[in-house]
């Protein structure tokens, strides 16, 4: 359960941090819905916390089960539980479960994806979920790293299709790291309804 603190680090994700501000702003890409763009003047974080950033062992599933996930339009998601983590905040040992998608014929994923919801959901963070991807390693150690939690693009905009954490990844204790609620939420809420675009998670 090492914990890893550097100056380093903190430069990093904050680095990390503003590339993404400029991609949501200025990319035809963008999840921020148009509307929104010249308001936006960045997503919102937890500042850099080491408490919450941990190395841990995948306990893989011997046999990968095919698991279905809620969506916010309904629209299942198919994925497979590969194995889950254990980490500890305040000296209490939670766990997550970890997903693979199911690659469609031809495509390659090699990322690990970590849905959750904690005690700062519908407070301080995206009331549905916060995610995080990592990628698939050789061995079966990994930085499971809370700073990068991401809100899925639904918090930006109703246009996109993100699965729900299944019950077991709800935690009942507060992780106060990675992204925190939209700053425009109140704005977005606002906005007339669009149809629906593509997916994403």
């Amino acid at each position: 359960m090492a914990q890893i603190p550097d100056a380093d680090y903190r430069k990093r994700l904050e680095i990390e941090r503003r590339e993404k501000d400029a991609f949501f702003k200025e990319d035809p890409h963008s999840p921020i819905p148009w509307a929104l763009r010249e308001k936006f003047t960045g997503l919102a974080y937890f500042p850099p916390s080491p408490k919450y950033r941990f190395t841990v062992t995948l306990h893989r599933n011997p046999k990968p089960e095919p698991v279905t996930l809620a969506t916010s339009k309904g629209i299942p998601r198919d994925m497979l539980k590969w194995g889950y983590f254990e980490f500890s905040v305040d000296g209490q040992t939670r766990r997550l479960q970890v997903y693979k998608s199911i690659p469609k014929p031809g495509e390659h994923d090699e990322s690990l994806f970590v849905p959750f919801r904690d005690a700062t959901s519908g407070k301080e963070t995206y009331g549905a979920a916060r995610y995080m991807d990592l990628a698939i390693q050789k061995t079966d150690a990994y930085e499971l790293d809370f700073n990068v939690a991401y809100n899925p693009y639904c918090a930006y905009s109703d246009d996109y299709v993100c699965p729900f954490p299944p019950r077991e990844n709800w935690l009942d204790i507060r992780i106060e790291a990675g992204e925190r609620n939209f700053p425009l939420e109140e704005e977005k809420e606002k906005l007339p309804p669009r149809g629906a675009a593509g997916h994403h998670h």
